[in-house]
């Protein structure tokens, strides 16, 4: 917020260029405009997809044997086959549980600093259109006018402070749970790697740096099944 000269007024006026009208109090947020900006759209390929890293994994998959449970076999430089399978990023996005659980709980803390936000907001506009109101009518003295300008001032300027440290903190948030899925993800493919020794798990996603895979080699639904069962298994 700019600070403004503040010059003795004649006749007891306080001058309009001193008043908190709306262009120098704080704005409400646009309702349509969230206090933060959520995406998961690339949270899985912070470790399984990074130029094409390859991640010495595993894929692990119980139950029926409806389920693909060998990956096609491609030739490397020295003649040796290589298992390469992949996992959809947008499949376990979408239906990983524990996802799910990560992106209510940023959404709900998100949601409860915005509302805070918003309710002190309008108080302070509430609280300068009436300073405005008694100035214009002329029922409060000049020296009053001036404290009480000054007062709305350094409310809008906490307010505004308040804003900046409430976003960072939801980034923050954000940040520790994207740790969070990308341990969970990358811990489990390493455990069951052990059993079938994959040479490649590739990450695939829409828009991402594999542009086109074959369908036979795509175990997602093998480790979206065994990780939400570990995860409900977790929360008994």
């Amino acid at each position: 917020m700019q600070e403004e000269n503040f010059e003795k007024p004649q006749d007891n006026e306080v001058p309009e260029n001193m008043l908190p009208v709306q262009e120098n109090m704080t704005r409400p947020a646009d309702p349509k405009s969230p206090f933060f900006i959520f995406n998961f759209n690339t949270l899985l390929g912070l470790i399984l997809l990074v130029g094409l890293a390859v991640l010495y994994v595993l894929f692990f998959s119980r139950g029926k044997s409806s389920e693909r449970p060998v990956p096609l076999n491609v030739q490397n430089a020295s003649g040796k086959s290589l298992s390469v399978v992949f996992v959809n990023l947008d499949s376990l996005n979408n239906h990983y549980e524990f996802v799910k659980i990560l992106r209510r709980d940023l959404e709900s803390t998100g949601k409860k600093l915005q509302s805070e936000v918003l309710a002190e907001q309008a108080a302070l506009e509430k609280e300068g259109a009436e300073f405005q109101r008694q100035v214009s009518a002329n029922i409060i003295s000049e020296e009053k006018a001036k404290i009480v300008y000054e007062q709305l001032m350094q409310k809008s300027s906490l307010l505004d402070q308040k804003k900046q440290r409430y976003t960072q903190q939801v980034a923050d948030h954000e940040m520790n749970m994207n740790i969070q899925l990308v341990d969970s993800v990358t811990t489990f493919l390493r455990r069951f790697n052990r059993q079938y020794k994959f040479d490649y798990i590739m990450g695939y996603k829409s828009g991402g740096e594999i542009l086109i895979a074959n369908d036979t080699l795509d175990i997602t639904k093998s480790v979206l099944n065994a990780l939400n069962t570990e995860y409900q298994q977790r929360k008994k």
